[in-house]
């Protein structure tokens, strides 16, 4: 049995922050679970696909956020209990079928997952998605540690059945990614099959029948209103005539931070769990016993604004105060949240000596790792293409391409971006244009811009990295996989056949290992580009990570540098592996030796430089 199966009600388990999430998930009998994967939610796809034979649960990696959405919430319809889970900028992309889902509501529970990523560890952005729930109309559960997540993806269930609407639960990175003790309930069994009844005048959102769930969706919001206002996810703690309102781990901060004070007996803290709707009234309340008023909150003023609306409603005279003293940008902590806290109250406190980073460490900006078949494509692009051509790119392994010295991204915004963006660039500029995007990344959202690119007779070159897999987040399957743990991936979509069907005439697939005959295409896809047109290159190799292990395959061989290779130095700096170490030979000369630890064996540097040979490593 798996481990999230295991233990009983009361029972304490030491349970991930997303691990958590699915553990609530699986309290509240949920059968029906679809996501794209994104850090910091990841986890929680991956671990109901881990999960899914035992419950007997449909767990659909999806093509992108908004087809999970899509999916879901026709499960909900027909009673079954679902789950989505995205990162932030996945709800942009599912945005457009979330705010009509709001009209439409749910007959079995339903809940999003919207993990936000603070100072943007591996994201674009650092939006934040409370307003999303605020601009659908739908309620939002924000938990500060793995204990309220889970509790609260139960309470989100039983709102979301209860009211006929999808909840949504916002987390951030600190409480997707932290671990701690989790008392469990128990486990509920569901059947997956569920029962579909035609209500098209409720169910088909034409404009007459938009208009009226309109009405019935604020009617929902003001009977969920008075939820919010008793909500046992809203808590104070503490006394004395100062106060801060604070949510989601910012309120772990501000504990500390008052601890540290020793302001417990002076300060009042509302944490607010449910935050939308905004519980006016509890807020009303709490304004009418303090005389100032501190909003601790990460990123943008969203409880803030809601604060100093029912400050001015109900007459409170007392001063508020928010993004003056929290920063607005990047995560908090407990010495910002002092900081801040400090300076409101006007409370002396010593600051903490700075830790100064040593000038002289070594920068270790991310890389591809060695061996990544994308190196070996940007290194043959650039050859062909040089630096006159623009390189826009997109979401994956690959924005990495834009480190020294490969330098192959020029333009990013958005998943899909790539081939859109280029088809803008190809059309007022007259220089080459050449876009990168993965293959998952392609299936996600690439594919509408090619459509795009190709019915408007753009000119330019689309190269489709290939590695067979979603390596950034986890090695997840997409629907062009060919390998997959158990096999041969099938039924799967032929990624030439579908580019073909985009109606691209000038298709080429290459080995991007072998640098020669990759060069060689590139060079007649070049040519090409005088006649115009759109020309797509799959740059096919698979992840060796994935191949060594989830598939088992081992590394055969390393390579060593076993002589003068200075007459290929300016190749082998190009193409920068970081299996490379580079040194001075004994004429001070510099000469390149390779890191036989973390050489992947991909063969690229032989190819470049002949005194470079592989080494057969011992079975």
């Amino acid at each position: 049995m798996h481990e999230l199966l295991s233990g009983t009600r009361g029972e304490k388990k030491f349970l991930l922050g997303n691990e958590a999430i699915i553990r609530g998930a699986l309290e509240s009998g949920v059968r029906f679970v679809a996501a794209y994967p994104g850090t910091p939610s990841s986890e929680i796809i991956d671990g109901f696909a881990a999960l899914g034979p035992e419950i007997g649960a449909e767990v659909e990696y999806s093509v992108n956020e908004k087809v999970s959405v899509e999916s879901a919430c026709a499960a909900a319809q027909c009673g079954v209990r679902s789950l989505v889970s995205m990162k932030h900028v996945g709800l942009n992309v599912a945005s457009d079928a979330f705010m009509t889902l709001a009209y439409v509501g749910v007959k079995a529970g339903m809940v999003i997952v919207s993990a936000d990523d603070p100072s943007l560890h591996s994201s674009q952005n650092e939006q934040d998605n409370r307003y999303y729930a605020k601009m659908a109309g739908v309620p939002m559960l924000e938990p500060a540690t793995p204990q309220e997540a889970k509790d609260m993806m139960v309470a989100g269930y039983e709102m979301s059945e209860k009211f006929g609407i999808p909840v949504v639960l916002r987390t951030t990175t600190r409480v997707n990614h932290c671990r701690a003790p989790v008392v469990l309930g128990e486990v509920v069994e569901r059947k997956l099959e569920g029962s579909f009844t035609k209500d098209p005048f409720n169910l088909v959102v034409v404009p007459m029948v938009g208009r009226k769930l309109h009405l019935k969706l604020l009617e929902k919001l003001a009977q969920i209103k008075e939820l919010s206002e008793t909500s046992p996810f809203n808590t104070e703690e503490g006394t004395g005539a100062w106060g801060i309102v604070s949510s989601g781990v910012s309120a772990l901060y501000v504990k500390d931070a008052l601890r540290e004070l020793g302001l417990q007996d002076r300060v009042r803290l509302l944490k607010l769990g449910m935050t939308h709707p905004f519980p006016e009234g509890l807020v009303a309340d709490f304004l009418g016993r303090v005389e100032a008023v501190l909003v601790v909150e990460e990123l943008e003023p969203f409880l803030e604004e809601a604060v100093r609306v029912v400050a001015q409603k109900c007459g409170f005279q007392g001063k508020i105060a928010g993004k003056e003293f929290v920063p607005r940008a990047f995560e908090l902590d407990t010495v910002k949240v002092k900081e801040a806290v400090a300076g409101f109250f006007g409370v002396i406190h010593h600051r903490p000596q700075i830790f100064a980073v040593p000038e002289d460490l070594p920068a270790r900006p991310p890389n591809l790792c060695p061996g990544c078949p994308h190196r070996a494509t940007f290194f043959s692009v650039k050859k062909v293409f040089g630096e006159e051509a623009v390189y826009p790119t997109d979401i994956g392994c690959y924005t990495l391409g834009l480190l020294p010295p490969l330098q192959m991204a020029d333009f990013l915004i958005c998943m899909g971006s790539s081939v859109s963006t280029a088809g803008g660039f190809s059309r007022v500029l007259q220089r080459p244009v050449v876009a990168f995007i993965g293959d998952s990344t392609f299936f996600h959202s690439g594919i509408t811009g090619l459509i795009n690119a190709v019915s408007h007779n753009r000119n330019l070159l689309l190269v489709i990295l290939d590695n067979s897999t979603t390596a950034m987040t986890g090695h997840q399957p997409h629907p062009g996989v060919w390998l997959t743990r158990e096999g041969k991936g099938q039924p799967r979509v032929d990624l030439e056949t579908l580019v073909r069907g985009c109606g691209v005439q000038k298709l080429a697939v290459v080995n991007p290992l072998h640098v020669k005959k990759t060069q060689q295409v590139l060079q007649e896809m070049k040519a090409g580009l005088k006649d115009g047109g759109v020309s797509v290159l799959i740059s096919r190799s698979p992840c060796p990570l994935f191949e060594r292990r989830m598939l088992g395959i081992k590394q055969k061989v390393v390579f060593q540098a076993t002589g003068d290779c200075r007459p290929c130095l300016d190749d082998l700096a190009q193409l920068g592996c970081s299996a490379f170490v580079w040194s001075q030979d004994e004429s001070g000369e510099a000469c390149v030796q390779i890191n036989e630890v973390l050489c992947g064996g991909c063969a690229v540097c032989a190819q470049l430089c002949q005194a470079i040979k592989p080494k057969k490593l011992e079975a």
